[in-house]
């Protein structure tokens, strides 16, 4: 179900959820958990993403929350940029699927040392999502 790898030793995670059928529900929150070391680096946040190319939008609503023992969730609400206006997919294709990296927090300082919780979920008005292959989270540190 989980697919990771840590060839960076920037990397603090990159691991991805395969979306079963490719229907991705409002009830499916895909879920990630990383550890934080050192609260004084910078780090980059990207959501990892991949669709079929009969995806019917050219866009993807998503709500990611963030939290941390203690701390309250943090929910915020990002769009990603999908295909131009034009139908001309943005992501990198391999055979019918489009991958995307997209960076969601850049330079963004954790509060402090501890575990962290991720929570994504799609915001989308069709229910279930049709043609979602993966999700995914990678956070690493800034050279």
């Amino acid at each position: 179900m989980l697919l990771g790898s840590c060839n960076d030793p920037r990397t603090v995670i990159d691991t991805n959820t395969a979306i079963p059928g490719y229907n991705w529900s409002y009830v499916n929150k895909v879920k990630f958990d990383c550890k934080i070391d050192d609260e004084s680096a910078s780090y980059n946040l990207y959501l990892n993403l991949r669709v079929t190319d009969n995806y019917k939008y050219s866009n993807l609503f998503l709500l990611i929350s963030e939290s941390s023992s203690g701390n309250k969730a943090r929910l915020t609400r990002y769009e990603v940029k999908l295909a131009t206006h034009d139908g001309e997919w943005l992501g990198k294709g391999s055979g019918n699927l489009y991958s995307y990296q997209v960076p969601f927090k850049i330079d963004y300082k954790f509060p402090a040392k501890g575990n962290y919780h991720f929570e994504i979920e799609q915001n989308m008005r069709d229910n279930p999502l049709h043609e979602v292959s993966d999700v995914g989270l990678r956070v690493e540190k800034v050279k």
